[in-house]
């Protein structure tokens, strides 16, 4: 674990160690039963969720074992079954006083934010990411997607001007569903400082790895997919310092 109790000058001057990481590969629940209690600063995720595949039945990918669009193996859905048993374990590793961000399609935002809030989280508002373009659907297709903003205890974000609409191009032929780094940039520059530890269960092409790494945070991340785990560590090898441990220490 990072010394958080490190002076903010060394921490501003990049006199501390630089950032680490952490990856694994295997059910995103049973990995995050591995990790200490309140032991994470921040979390931000993107499940593989269940409207997906209603959207890819309507479109053209439907019989497809890979994306159409960057040729990578499609996610394993997270079924909605299992929202308690993740959120369980989300709030039992982050600390107190720290922010939970959720993507999520308006669909699953009225399945997951009770579920959330069951468990133990205040729920602040949902966060708009605009894609500038449209993505799959058939009725208005969307160019925007939810985050939902979860807290746990009570912490000040960093700047109170940032907007509720977080504006980034969609990713075109990258990863399945990749999120651009833009948006992960605001919200690890939002709700962390630097040493501290980002945690994405659901990690994918490791967007969340790399926003955090430039900004100086720790990163431990997973996923189901063994693929996602080979891309992301080819995007983090140059950035920060691999840990072979399970979490980071």
């Amino acid at each position: 674990m990072p010394n958080t109790d490190q002076p903010q000058d060394e921490i501003e001057t990049g006199s501390f160690s630089p950032p680490s990481y952490s990856l694994s590969s295997q059910d995103a629940v049973d990995w995050l039963r591995q990790l200490p209690n309140e032991s994470v600063d921040l979390i931000i995720t993107d499940p593989p969720y269940e409207s997906l595949e209603k959207y890819r039945a309507i479109g053209t990918t439907t019989r497809l074992k890979n994306s159409k669009a960057s040729s990578n193996v499609w996610f394993k859905i997270f079924p909605n079954s299992r929202f308690e048993e993740l959120f369980t374990e989300l709030y039992r590793t982050l600390k107190k006083n720290r922010h939970f961000y959720l993507f999520c399609d308006a669909e699953t935002m009225f399945i997951a934010k009770p579920i959330a809030e069951q468990v133990g989280f205040k729920f602040w508002k949902p966060l708009v990411w605009d894609k500038r373009k449209i993505g799959m659907g058939y009725h208005y297709r969307a160019r925007y997607e939810f985050v939902l903003f979860f807290e746990k205890g009570k912490r000040k974000l960093n700047n109170l001007s940032i907007p509720d609409i977080i504006e980034a191009d969609r990713i075109w032929k990258g990863y399945p569903t990749e999120k651009p780094v833009k948006v992960s940039d605001v919200l690890v520059d939002q709700s962390t400082q630097a040493g501290e530890i980002v945690v994405d269960p659901f990690m994918g092409s490791g967007s969340v790895g790399v926003a955090s790494l430039k900004n100086d945070r720790h990163f431990a991340g997973n996923d189901i997919c063994q693929e996602a785990v080979d891309v992301t560590m080819s995007r983090l090898q140059d950035i920060g310092t691999l840990k072979d441990t399970l979490f980071l220490s």
